[in-house]
C-alpha cells in the first residue's frame, strides 16, 4: 500500500475557513466515488509543518493501492464528477509540497488514520546505516491502529519515515533513534476521513 501526501496552506491566510470548506468538498466528493485504487482520503489541519516554511496548514492523506493508483487519481481529481470542488480548492490554494510513502507496518484504513492524531516523522542523515525498522521505529506500536510509512518518491522536502498513531510509540523516542537521526512529532486535528 502507499499513501500520497500533500502539505498546503491557502494563498490567504485571513481565509482559512472558506479554504476548509473547499477541502471538506474535494474529499466528499473522492469519498463518493473512489477512484479506482483509492482506499480512502484524510485531510488535518496542523499547527506547524517544518517543511513548508511559515507555520502551519494541512497534510492530506491518500491510500492508494499501488503506484497505477497515483495516476488514476491524479486524473480523477481534475475529472468529471470531482473537478469543482478540486478547483475551488486550487483557486484558494497557496503553496504546497508532497511526497509518495509505502507501508512498513500496520493496517491503515479511513478509520485507523482519522484516529492518528500524531504524526512522528523520523529523518536519517544522508549516507548513514538503516538500522532494522521494525525493531526501532515500530516498537511499541499497535498495528491495528498505527502506521508506519517510507518515503517512496521525493516531490519536495520531507523525512523519510512516518509513523502514524494516537500517542508517541516507544521505538520513536529521542534516545532510541541512531546518532545523528531525528524525529518531529505533530500534533494533527482530523478535519476528514472517508
Amino acid at each position: 500500500m502507499l499513501a500520497y501526501l500533500f502539505w498546503h496552506r491557502p494563498r490567504d491566510p485571513g481565509a482559512a475557513g472558506p479554504y476548509e470548506d473547499a477541502l471538506l468538498a474535494f474529499h466528499r466528493s473522492l469519498a463518493r466515488s473512489l477512484p479506482v485504487g483509492t482506499r480512502a482520503s484524510a485531510t488535518f489541519r496542523v499547527a506547524e509543518l517544518p517543511w513548508l516554511a511559515g507555520g502551519g496548514g494541512y497534510e492530506d492523506w491518500y491510500l492508494l493501492d499501488d503506484f497505477a493508483a497515483l495516476g488514476v487519481l491524479n486524473e480523477a481529481a481534475v475529472g468529471r464528477g470531482h473537478r469543482s470542488s478540486h478547483d475551488e480548492a486550487a483557486h484558494r490554494f497557496g503553496e504546497g509540497t508532497g511526497g509518495l510513502y509505502g507501508l512498513i507496518e500496520g493496517e491503515p484504513c479511513a478509520e485507523a488514520l482519522g484516529e492518528a492524531t500524531t504524526a512522528v516523522w523520523v529523518a536519517r542523515p544522508p549516507g548513514s546505516e538503516r538500522r532494522g525498522l521494525g525493531e526501532l521505529l515500530g516498537d511499541g506500536m499497535d498495528p491495528a491502529h498505527a502506521s508506519l510509512w517510507r518515503r517512496q518518491l521525493v516531490f519536495g522536502p520531507a523525512p523519510e519515515f512516518c509513523l502514524l498513531a494516537a500517542e508517541v510509540p516507544s521505538g520513536v523516542a529521542p534516545t532510541r533513534l541512531p546518532e545523528g537521526w531525528s524525529s518531529t512529532i505533530l500534533d494533527r486535528e482530523a478535519l476528514w476521513s472517508g
